[in-house]
């Protein structure tokens, strides 16, 4: 939702007969800034 401004569903629910995900349409600027989110998730879990 941060980074492209809507859930995985909503954007299933917007492209039904479109295969793959949202992360298929992502620019490298948000691919990279997803990895970092992800990155920053697993450490704050890990953090508790």
């Amino acid at each position: 939702m941060a980074l492209f401004g809507k859930t995985a569903k909503q954007w299933r629910d917007e492209k039904p007969y479109q295969d793959g995900n949202i992360r298929d349409e992502a620019n490298v600027s948000q691919l990279v800034c997803l990895a970092n989110l992800e990155t920053l998730n697993a450490h704050f879990i890990h953090q508790g």
